[in-house]
């Protein structure tokens, strides 16, 4: 089987355990870009390896606790991109409320790596190859109880494993009705304002909706059809009738190719546009306004319409998001604090209650207990 990524070592070889781990993994039916992850985590840890001068095969504990004291020192090479932003790293954007994102590696990345070394040692520890215990500790109470537990039982929360970072709860980052009336407003072209249209009229990932071809538009019904990320079927999405109408200005100007995604460049000769093209039209509009939304919180901000309108029932919105589980969907029906802030002022501005005692106690007793009323 010919793997889509393969590691190599400082003298150009292939690191024939590792493509063997891949190989698996894709007989397991994971996507492409799956592999790509494992074998960016799996290098990862090879070069720490090669650093230290260990073979994997002799790979221990303190090898995994090396690699997680690097995460926690090391600073992101993602993170060096030059904004105008003007916000340090791991501070918070007083406009949109959301934080700017730290300088170094996050948990989840952490977690992440941790995992896919470990799934790669159990795999070989399969087959009687590599140290005789898993260099990356596990929980083993935890992973019991949890390949084994009911979804209509309540959650049990056990230890982290050794080594494993504390994941923060995922947050909601939807777009405010007025910042995206703001931020749509900066678009400079039919393409840019139909992209921003569909996004957030159809909640489809970022990538999903950027491969769209001609032949995934359906005028009549009103949806597109996209390549879904989980399951990789092609599969209808709904989209509003404005941004429909957008789409059709943005073709009726640009042509409609005869191969390829509809999304095209401007500049040059027409190429697909790539998610980091997409990324950086919505950077030059955010430089203006001060602001650090992404791609991804145009599916939030769908998300999140949709899941407070009452008119539409949670299995609906699943339906349209493609959700594999309905509690993934009820975490868009979330209050936040924004959303209060009219009900918050008149709970401030409310006269305190009078308090009232039984006219069978003696006033004397309340006095004495509660002080002078």
């Amino acid at each position: 089987m010919t793997l889509p990524w393969v590691v190599f070592d400082g003298v150009d070889r292939e690191v024939e355990a590792v493509s063997n781990y891949l190989r698996d993994r894709l007989l397991g039916d994971v996507s492409p870009l799956t592999c790509r992850s494992y074998a960016y985590d799996l290098l990862r840890w090879f070069r720490l390896l090669w650093t230290v001068d260990v073979g994997w095969e002799e790979a221990t504990e303190a090898e995994a606790a090396a690699l997680v004291g690097w995460f926690r020192n090391a600073r992101n090479p993602q993170r060096r991109r030059s904004t105008s932003e003007g916000f340090p790293a791991g501070t918070v954007n007083p406009k949109t409320g959301k934080a700017v994102l730290a300088s170094g590696y996050a948990s989840a990345t952490v977690a992440h790596n941790l995992s896919v070394v470990h799934g790669f040692y159990d795999f070989h520890l399969h087959f009687g190859r590599g140290p005789l215990v898993n260099p990356v500790p596990e929980n083993k109470a935890r992973r019991k109880a949890l390949a084994h537990r009911s979804p209509i039982e309540q959650r049990q929360q056990f230890a982290r494993a050794r080594l494993r970072p504390k994941l923060q709860d995922r947050r909601l980052r939807a777009i405010p009705d007025d910042h995206w009336s703001e931020l749509f407003a900066q678009m400079r072209c039919n393409r840019d304002r139909a992209l921003l249209a569909c996004y957030v009229s159809s909640g489809a990932r970022a990538s999903e909706l950027l491969g769209i071809e001609a032949g995934d538009v359906d005028w009549m019904k009103g949806q597109l059809w996209v390549i879904s990320k989980g399951s990789r079927n092609r599969q209808p999405v709904p989209v509003a009738p404005e941004a429909l109408a957008w789409l059709a200005g943005y073709l009726d100007e640009a042509g409609v190719p005869d191969v390829g995604p509809i999304w095209r460049t401007r500049r040059g000769a027409p190429r697909p546009l790539t998610y980091w093209a997409a990324r950086r039209i919505l950077q030059r509009a955010q430089e203006l306004l001060g602001t650090n939304w992404t791609l991804h919180d145009f599916r939030h901000t769908a998300a999140q319409r949709m899941a407070r309108d009452p008119n539409m029932t949670l299995v609906e919105v699943q339906t349209i998001l493609r959700h594999a589980h309905i509690t993934t969907t009820a975490l868009y029906t979330a209050v936040g604090l924004d959303d209060l802030i009219d009900k918050l002022a008149e709970h401030y501005q409310r006269p305190a209650p009078e308090t009232r005692w039984n006219p069978s106690y003696d006033p004397a007793d309340i006095e004495a207990v509660f002080g002078a009323q």
